[in-house]
């Protein structure tokens, strides 16, 4: 198994030709993970071929794919050959795959407040509750948001049945749960807090 991982260098183009091909074992298996001018291709077809290899595997190509679909290498159509595209999120199956997850992770947090595997914003994950009330509270990550928050539903006699918080270097999120009817105006006191970003009554 000869697994190829160098750099762009352009001192490696054609690293891999029909001289290094022959030095190697019968049946030996190549894969190309690194840049497609570093193994001469036609050189490899060949080989391939001619059975001195007994099969290859590449994700890069001299000239890259436009799009899915669109390569042109002398290697397509070979049996002993795996083409994959060199950024896997490029597959059919991933851009089928994202079609879905993405409009579920933005459902989530819609539906329940969730943000999980967020990249840009803290994560959490909670239950949907029954007979409660949510509040999303968004804000900048400084000391008192959470205090002030806490103080807010006390004065107002909500009873908390969950909470939850989390926090990036920017940026805090929490979840507040309470399982009683409220005054209006709690919820305009909480929009109030110093330093809020954005804040909104799920259910």
């Amino acid at each position: 198994m000869i697994s190829l991982h160098v750099d762009d260098n352009p001192q490696n183009k054609n690293l891999i030709g029909d001289r290094e091909l022959s030095l190697c074992k019968d049946g030996a298996y190549l894969i190309n993970l690194s840049r497609g001018f570093v193994v001469d291709i036609d050189a490899l077809a060949q080989h391939l071929k001619s059975g001195k290899l007994a099969g290859a595997a590449v994700d890069v190509f001299p000239v890259e794919p436009k799009q899915n679909g669109s390569y042109e290498s002398p290697l397509l159509g070979l049996e002993n050959v795996i083409l994959t595209p060199h950024i896997g999120g490029s597959t059919i199956e991933a851009q089928r795959d994202i079609a879905g997850f993405v409009p579920k992770k933005i459902m989530g947090y819609i539906n329940s407040g969730n943000t999980e595997d967020a990249v840009n914003f803290p994560n959490i994950r909670l239950p949907q509750q029954q007979d409660r009330h949510r509040f999303l509270h968004i804000h900048k990550n400084v000391p008192g948001v959470m205090a002030a928050i806490n103080k807010i539903l006390a004065e107002y006699k909500l009873n908390l049945v969950g909470q939850f918080l989390s926090t990036d270097p920017e940026v805090g999120y929490v979840i507040s749960d309470v399982d009683s009817a409220y005054n209006p105006e709690v919820i305009e006191a909480l929009r109030q807090i110093p330093n809020t970003i954005r804040f909104r009554v799920l259910y």
